[in-house]
C-alpha cells in the first residue's frame, strides 16, 4: 500500500485514504437548494474512491453566494435537501462527505461563470448588497461592498456557526471553513483588501481577529466526533499581501482552536495577482511549509494532476493529503484509477467490480497511458 492510500485520522473521522475531492461550485441550486445535478454529481465521485468528498462553497447566508445558484445552509428547506442528498448516497458508498461553509463576501453578487463570464450580476438580474471588511471594491465595475458593523460582524459569525450546526443535523462527517480565494474570511486576513483602523485591520493579529472568532463559534458549533478543518490562503502572490509565515500563524491559531486540518491554497484576493497556476503543484510548497512550521494535518491543492505526483507529496512528507479538483471532473475515478496505476488494491462498487484490472483483460487498452506508467515504475 503507498502511503496516499493509506488511512489518516482527522479528528474523530477515520479517512480510508489521503485522496479528497476538492469543493468544487456548480453554480445549480435553486434559493439554496441542491438539486438532482448535485445527488448525481456527488454521487458519482462519492463511489470513485476517494477518501473525503468535500461539497462545493455553500453559503451561510444569502447575501454570502458567490451566485444565486450557489448551496446554501441558512434554512430548513436547504438542511433538509442535503439529508435527503446524503441518505441516498450512502445508500451505495460510506465515502466520507464533508461542506464547505463560506461566505463570498464582496466578491457575492456575480453570475455563474458561464454567464457573462462571471461578471457582477446588475440590478436587472437580481444584484444584492455585498459585505467585506471595508468599502473596497474587487475590482473596477464590481460592486462596492458595506463595510461590516459590529452589529453585522455578529450577523456573520452567527450565520457560520449555525450553518455548522445544520452540516451536523444533515449528516455531514465533516466541514471545511473557507477562509480562501478572496472571500470574506479572506478578506479580513489580507491586508491588500482589509483597510479598516479598529481591532479587526492593520496589523496580522488584528486581521486574523475575525475569522478566528468565527473559526472559534464554528469549532463550539461543530461535534469533536467528526472532522473539522479550514481552507487558508498560502500567498496572495502580491506584494503587500498575505505570506506562507502569515499563513503558519493562521493555522498555528486554528490549532490552538481544536481544528483538525487545514488545506492551503493561494490567491484570489486581488483580480489581477500573477498566479502560476498552469505549474503543477505550484502550491504545494505553502502545504510543507504550514505542515512543518504549524503541525496541523495538511492538505495540498492546485494542479495535482497524476497518481504519481499526489504520492509522491504524500509520501515525502510535503503534505499528509491532497485534494483534487478538475481532475475528478474529468475522471470521476480518479481515485480508483490512480490506485490501479500505484498498484494498491482497487476497490469500485460491487455493481462496478467487474472492471477492476484482474478481472477485465480489456482495462489496459482502456487505460493505456495508466498501464504504461505502472511498467515503468
Amino acid at each position: 500500500m503507498t502511503r496516499l492510500f493509506s488511512p489518516i485520522q482527522l479528528g474523530g473521522l477515520t479517512l480510508p485514504n489521503r485522496v479528497v475531492v476538492a469543493p468544487m461550485c456548480q453554480y445549480s441550486a435553486v434559493d439554496g437548494v441542491p438539486q438532482p445535478w448535485h445527488a448525481m454529481h456527488l454521487g458519482s465521485l462519492a463511489v470513485g474512491g476517494p477518501g473525503l468528498v468535500i461539497v462545493e462553497a455553500t453559503g451561510v447566508e444569502a447575501a454570502g453566494r458567490i451566485s444565486p445558484g450557489d448551496t446554501g445552509l441558512w434554512n430548513d428547506a436547504q438542511e433538509e435537501a442535503f439529508a435527503k442528498l446524503l441518505a441516498g448516497v450512502r445508500t451505495y458508498c460510506d465515502t466520507p462527505i464533508g461542506v464547505q461553509i463560506a461566505h463570498a463576501g464582496r466578491k457575492a453578487s456575480t453570475n455563474a461563470p458561464w454567464n457573462r463570464h462571471g461578471a457582477p450580476l446588475t440590478p436587472e438580474e437580481g444584484a444584492w448588497t455585498t459585505f467585506a471588511p471595508s468599502a473596497v471594491p474587487f475590482d473596477n465595475g464590481w460592486h462596492t461592498p458595506e463595510a461590516l458593523d459590529e452589529a453585522g460582524l455578529a450577523r456573520v459569525r452567527d450565520a457560520f456557526a449555525q450553518a455548522a450546526r445544520r452540516a451536523d443535523r444533515a449528516g455531514f462527517d465533516a466541514v471545511e471553513l473557507h477562509a480562501a480565494h478572496g472571500y470574506l474570511l479572506h478578506e479580513f486576513a489580507s491586508p491588500l483588501s482589509n483597510k479598516r483602523e479598529d481591532r479587526y485591520g492593520g496589523s496580522l493579529e488584528n486581521r486574523l481577529r475575525f475569522p478566528l472568532e468565527v473559526a472559534a463559534a464554528v469549532r463550539e458549533a461543530f461535534p469533536r466526533g467528526k472532522a473539522l478543518g479550514a481552507r487558508i490562503t498560502g500567498s496572495d502572490w502580491m506584494e503587500g499581501g498575505i505570506t506562507p509565515d502569515e499563513a503558519v500563524v493562521f493555522a498555528a491559531g486554528l490549532k490552538a482552536l481544536g481544528y483538525d486540518f487545514v488545506d492551503v491554497t493561494s490567491g484570489g484576493v486581488a483580480p489581477r495577482a500573477p498566479i502560476p497556476g498552469a505549474e503543477p503543484g505550484y502550491q504545494v510548497s505553502f502545504a510543507e511549509q504550514v505542515k512543518r512550521e504549524a503541525g496541523l494535518p495538511t492538505m495540498a491543492v492546485g494542479m495535482i494532476v497524476e497518481p504519481a505526483q499526489a504520492a509522491a507529496i504524500v509520501a515525502s512528507g510535503q503534505a499528509d493529503m491532497v485534494a483534487v479538483a478538475r481532475g475528478f471532473l474529468d475522471d470521476a475515478r480518479w481515485a480508483l484509477h490512480a490506485a490501479a496505476k500505484l498498484g494498491d488494491e482497487v476497490r469500485p462498487p460491487v455493481q462496478y467490480a467487474r472492471v477492476v484490472p484482474q478481472h477485465w483483460p480489456g482495462w489496459r487498452l482502456a487505460h493505456p497511458t495508466l498501464e504504461e506508467s505502472a511498467s515503468e515504475a
